[in-house]
């Protein structure tokens, strides 16, 4: 079994190469590297190739002797407001490396990918979101080019793949950590021990899951489900834990005497979803049970990054 991990260096993609080389199987991973980093995979036996997946000639030379059996597709900007500012970011980095990864594997004969989505696809609704959701209308060039992601490999399933997975994130927090709300006012209370300063109003409220949690249930959905299409949404059962709540927790752990001031806004940025409720009953049928809820992965991830900071 030969596994190729694409975006394999980064946050979440380390964690899932890591555990990978657990099972004893074998991993290439390819990542040009603009969040992620060789270090995050110290002690991984496996091979690293330090390349963009859209440079395809490359990567098909790189691959000409290898016999890849399955495809991990991780590779997308992370940077929402960046995407917001420049479309070309997404559709190059979320949209294009879908395309690259497709025509790789049409090119080398694999027949199995997994793909990391969001719950960015679904936009802003009041509504529970489940897998059947629709109109699905994103906010953001993120969530719509990973819904165009999404697209086009369901196409691919009509044409040549055989099995694909689509999970569907929400928050995912813990180490290495590299962007997202809990880095971002931990290193904000770092210059500004006194105060924390949040965009938004605080009452942003969404759900988060532990990467661990993340990797158990994208590796049980692999292992219990056939050929065809597959989506899953992936999370905890609860409603999520708001911006201020986050707030609190990193001021009692980081500087707890630090005043927290507020936006007026009930987004913190252009293209960011106030709110979302997420639905797993799909994936509780499955029979895979989530262990952390959104506030205990909070609490965990805060104590976790920073350490990461501080070391």
């Amino acid at each position: 079994m030969t596994i190729l991990v694409v975006g394999g260096a980064g946050f979440i993609g380390s964690t899932l190469v890591k555990r990978l080389c657990l099972q004893k199987k074998r991993v290439i991973v390819v990542d040009k590297l603009s969040l992620g980093s060789e270090d995050y995979l110290k002690g991984a036996d496996i091979k690293f190739y330090k390349e963009d997946i859209n440079n395809l000639e490359k990567i098909l030379h790189i691959l000409s002797s290898e016999s890849i059996n399955e495809v991990w597709h991780l590779a997308a900007n992370s940077d929402i407001p960046s995407g917001v500012l420049d479309m070309q970011v997404d559709l190059k980095d979320t949209f294009m490396t879908t395309i690259s990864v497709l025509t790789l594997m049409k090119k080398i004969n694999c027949k199995k990918l997994y793909f990391a989505s969001s719950s960015a696809i679904y936009g802003f609704k009041k509504e529970r979101l489940h897998e059947d959701i629709g109109p699905l209308l994103p906010i953001s060039n993120y969530g719509a080019m990973k819904l165009s992601s999404e697209a086009v490999i369901s196409a691919a399933a009509e044409s040549f793949l055989e099995k694909i997975c689509v999970y569907r994130f929400p928050n995912v927090v813990g180490v290495p950590a590299t962007h997202g709300v809990i880095l971002d006012f931990i290193r904000k209370l770092k210059n500004t021990p006194d105060s924390l300063d949040v965009l938004g109003n605080g009452t942003q409220q969404k759900t988060y899951i532990h990467v661990s949690e993340l990797i158990d249930a994208m590796l049980f959905i692999n292992s219990n489900t056939g050929k065809g299409l597959n989506v899953f949404n992936i999370g905890p059962r609860d409603n999520g834990v708001n911006v201020s709540q986050i707030a609190k927790e990193v001021v009692d752990v980081v500087s707890p005497n630090a005043q927290i001031y507020y936006g007026e806004s009930d987004r913190g940025w252009i293209g960011d979803v106030p709110t979302f409720l997420y639905s797993v009953d799909k994936l509780l049928s499955l029979g895979w049970e989530p262990k952390m809820s959104s506030l205990q992965a909070i609490k965990k991830s805060v104590k976790e990054i920073f350490k990461q900071e501080n070391s």
